[in-house]
């Protein structure tokens, strides 16, 4: 919920004190030295007692009195000048604190809290404890898009809010390290966003399988079961990932991709009426075109190409891309992509289902990429980055998108040499240019140091949560701007569930708690269910376990596609027939059966027709045979026997092919003397 959270106003009692030197009071020390941007404070601990020195601690603010103002200023770092505590002594400390804003008060009387500073304080000036109303007064983000997502940690009276427009509108990052609560955080996060902005549609990519736990009323969940994500919606690039496993592309084969990709599109579209046909020719139609194709198309191409007399070099490349396209085909992984259901033009209907248009009050898509093939997982997740922000873009601001990216280092690295460029691009597109359009994203990782810093410096409000790489550490310290050494110097000790959220949600730097999540709304992955106590090593089923990593019970059904090739090449052969038809039927064998051995006779041997040398076209034996060899035939009909002034044609050489035993020969015995 927003505004109807409960928000306290903080207990007004002796800690908002303004006495002078009593016993109990809000005097803390004097300000001994001050900077730009910085303040020393010294106090003392009479006799040895530690009553006010309990109110130091690393990460608290204070107040500094400046007149009628008050500056609020961070403690980061505090000691003692002798480095030493001495019993039932005088003890001076000094306390380095980082000046954040401070409190006016108008002439009418009312207070109001500014990150600029009008005066700096004065060698001195009063430190006290912060009052409870000016920390409310600080953390205050504003009234009608406001949530409340947990408490201060200096004071768990009051409320930690944030501003969800500005979140959402200039992207957020929430880091952590294993175990610290992102998940739970960015389940929090979403509840809040999906509640202040309707138009909010979420698309989580979900490497875990783990937020669909979390979002049980409000999110659909796409697997690999459910998932019909066409093949034709890909771009070249996207596209060549899934034919080549994730590794590098051999150009040659690229290069015909993107020769053949434009005619199989254009083949498809070919069934439209006579209108749409023209349309389509005075568009351009590219290998990145999402217009739909068939997969039988796309070989049968590759099979004329294959065919021709022309461009022999070019033929062990597309035997090989074939060989690549039908390996993928058959792969049973690849459901989701060559089904039946991704033949025909299923772009609205993919739309719809992934990014909840219209929403039916579940605007939130968690995409499970667990059984997703990893050579595939960038292609997809750059298929749905480059759709989510064309979505947003063509809807004229009628729809919000926020993309969630999970373990972000997977597909944003550092090294640019790593992870896979069209995905970047998309997501760094989002980066750069999605708050113009609606559209949001949201980065979640473990290692911030190993992200594109260029793409984490885009989050202008980031939720850093326990770190304990150094660099991991030193990344958040330079991605956040106007930050120092002050702020984060205490990252790698908080604790669980607890984060200092930055940025243009929250006014100041703040060390928060996050609110606790109920137990069925805790985010956990798919297979960390109640069934770990019905099964055991001893009595789960191995043979279930291979079956689900073999993929063969959910293999695609390819019969459409089967049918549909064997067409294409059945309708190639009979134009080859028709080309050299030569009036004879190749001799078929009979099909053995159970019935019992006749005794040899001679009548049973398979005979060979006889053919009418008048009904039959005049063709150099020689010639034909090297043709048929060199198109893999065998011969359909007998060679008629050699006239007298040609000489007969040897039997090749066990072994050797005709090609080759001709090869052998002296040129003068293969063409007429005469």
């Amino acid at each position: 919920m927003l505004n109807n959270d409960l928000r306290t106003s903080g207990k007004v009692g002796e800690h908002d004190r303004r006495d002078g030197h009593a016993p109990g009071n809000r005097f803390l020390g004097r300000v001994v030295a001050c900077s730009g941007s910085r303040a020393t404070i010294a106090a003392v601990a009479e006799q040895g007692g530690t009553d006010l020195t309990e109110l130091w601690s690393v990460g608290r603010l204070i107040s500094i009195s400046v007149g009628r103002n008050r500056v609020v200023a961070l403690v980061y770092q505090m000691n003692t000048g002798s480095h030493a505590w001495d019993e039932g002594e005088d003890n001076t400390f000094r306390i380095e604190t980082e000046l954040l804003g401070e409190v006016r008060v108008d002439e009418d009387g009312t207070e109001e809290f500014s990150t600029g500073i009008s005066r700096y304080p004065y060698l001195g000036a009063i430190a006290h404890r912060i009052r409870s109303a000016d920390l409310m007064r600080i953390y205050d983000a504003g009234e009608g898009t406001t949530a409340v997502i947990g408490k201060l940690t200096q004071d768990e009276s009051i409320d930690a809010a944030i501003h969800i427009p500005s979140m959402l509108s200039k992207h957020f990052a929430v880091v952590g390290s294993t175990g610290v609560g992102k998940s739970t955080a960015v389940s929090l996060l979403l509840h809040k966003a999906i509640v202040a902005d309707p138009k909010l549609r979420v698309l989580i990519l979900d490497p875990h399988n783990e937020f669909a736990a979390a979002f049980p009323k409000h999110a659909v969940t796409i697997d690999t079961d459910t998932l019909d994500l066409p093949f034709w919606l890909m771009r070249l690039e996207e596209f060549a990932e899934v034919v080549f496993r994730g590794r590098p592309p051999v150009p040659e084969e690229l290069d015909m991709l993107r020769d053949i990709l434009p005619e199989a599109k254009r083949a498809f579209r070919g069934s439209d009426n006579s209108l749409v046909r023209r349309t389509t020719e005075k568009s351009s139609i590219t290998a990145d075109t999402p217009v739909p194709y068939r997969m039988a198309d796309l070989l049968a191409l590759i099979d004329e190409r294959i065919g021709r007399l022309e461009g022999r070099s070019e033929k062990p490349f597309l035997r090989s891309l074939k060989m690549r396209l039908i390996a993928a085909i058959n792969d049973p992984r690849y459901h989701f992509m060559f089904s039946n259901n991704t033949i025909s033009d299923t772009i609205t209907e993919t739309i719809a289902q992934i990014f909840r248009i219209p929403g039916e009050n579940r605007p939130i898509c968690t995409f499970q990429l667990a059984g997703i093939p990893s050579e595939v997982v960038n292609s997809v997740a750059s298929v749905l980055c480059r759709m989510a922000f064309e979505v947003a873009l063509w809807s004229d601001g009628a729809i919000h998108m926020l993309v969630v990216c999970e373990e972000a280092h997977r597909y944003i690295p550092s090294d640019p040499s790593l992870g896979f460029v069209p995905t970047r691009q998309a997501i760094a597109r989002i980066a750069k240019e999605g708050r113009k359009y609606g559209v949001s994203l949201g980065i979640i990782t473990q290692r911030p140091g190993e992200l594109d810093q260029t793409i984490l410096s885009q989050c202008s409000t980031l939720f850093a949560m326990r770190l304990a790489n150094d660099r991991d550490q030193e990344i958040i310290r330079s991605a956040i701007p106007n930050s120092s050494i002050s702020t984060t110097s205490f990252i790698s000790s908080i604790g669980n569930g607890e984060a200092i959220a930055f940025g243009e949600a929250i006014s100041v730097p703040m060390r928060m708690r996050f609110s606790r999540v109920e137990e069925n709304l805790l985010p956990k992955a798919s297979s960390a269910n109640s069934k770990h106590s019905e099964e055991d090593p001893d009595t789960v089923d191995l043979r279930k376990i291979v079956t689900r990593m073999r993929a063969v019970t959910v293999g695609p059904d390819i019969s459409n596609f089967q049918q549909n090739y064997a067409a294409s090449v059945a309708s190639l052969d009979e134009a080859d027939a028709a080309d050299e038809d030569l009036g004879a039927t190749p001799y078929a064998p009979p099909t053995s059966s159970a019935a019992p051995l006749e005794s040899y006779r001679r009548e049973l041997l398979p005979q060979t027709p006889r053919l009418d040398p008048a009904a039959v076209p005049v063709i150099d034996p020689r010639l034909d045979a090297l043709r048929r060899e060199m198109r893999r035939e065998e011969p359909v009909f007998p060679r008629p026997a050699p006239s007298a002034d040609q000489p007969a044609i040897t039997r090749r050489e066990p072994g050797t092919s005709l090609r080759e035993s001709i090869l052998k020969k002296p040129l003068s015995s293969l063409y007429n003397k005469d």
